[in-house]
């Protein structure tokens, strides 16, 4: 299961979602409603345990902003394995809204920006785009969706970490959640020290089949 993070679609895995599927894996890339209105976390989770069905195995990748369906969908539905992605780490209790204060993490894009001598920007190619081959980058403007402010306005106090197997994978070069940045949340919110690879916030479309094969070993070593 391969859930993409906000104000996108299920594009997003396009690249990645073939390579497991060479591998023998079936692959579902649903839908979140981001640009829903009326849709909050527990909507989006919703979504997921719909596409999970009567599957088991289940192995569920979060991209970013997806990770605060995870501990919702593992009410429901038994997972084998979560691995996040560039992702934000919730704590129980917390809103996503909450999550930006809490973690620091403004002060952290503003830190490695100083640090790398350029602008602080919310400009989304500069921050978000900026290792993305320019050909996929420029077919990403067709599956840009405004993102819903209601999952972080909503004041939806997080149920605890499931107990699930985690990974965390960040992105050594991602400008929206600095590396050093996810060391110290990652570790004090999850208990785990994460693993690292290049790439920008984007690595399933800057560099999937580096993504496919950390999967691929994360699934592996999980079965052994």
């Amino acid at each position: 299961m391969l859930l993409h993070g906000a104000g996108s679609d299920s594009w997003y895995w396009h690249l990645a979602a073939p390579l497991l599927r060479e591998r023998g894996h079936g692959v579902v890339t649903p839908d979140l409603p981001c640009d829903d209105d009326a849709a909050g976390i527990p909507d989006y989770a919703a979504a997921v345990i719909d596409a999970v069905g009567d599957r088991t195995g289940v192995i569920l990748v979060a991209q970013s902003m997806a990770a605060f369906t995870v501990p919702f969908v593992c009410e429901r539905v038994t997972v084998d394995l979560v691995v996040l992605v560039a992702a934000m780490a919730p704590l129980a209790g917390e809103s996503p809204g909450e999550w930006w204060d809490d973690t620091g993490q403004a002060e952290a894009k503003r830190a490695l920006a100083e640090r790398e001598d350029r602008p602080d920007t919310d400009d989304p190619v500069a921050m978000f785009l900026h290792d993305v081959p320019a050909d996929v980058a420029a077919e990403s403007a067709n599956h840009v969706r405004m993102q819903s402010a209601t999952p972080f306005r909503a004041p939806l106090p997080m149920p605890p970490w499931p107990a699930v197997p985690t990974r965390f994978l960040l992105c050594r070069h991602d400008r929206f959640f600095p590396a050093d940045f996810q060391r110290r949340v990652v570790q004090e919110r999850l208990g785990i020290t994460p693993d690292e690879m290049d790439g920008g916030h984007l690595p399933a479309l800057s560099r999937p089949l580096e993504l496919v094969e950390r999967l691929e070993g994360y699934r592996a070593a999980e079965a052994r």
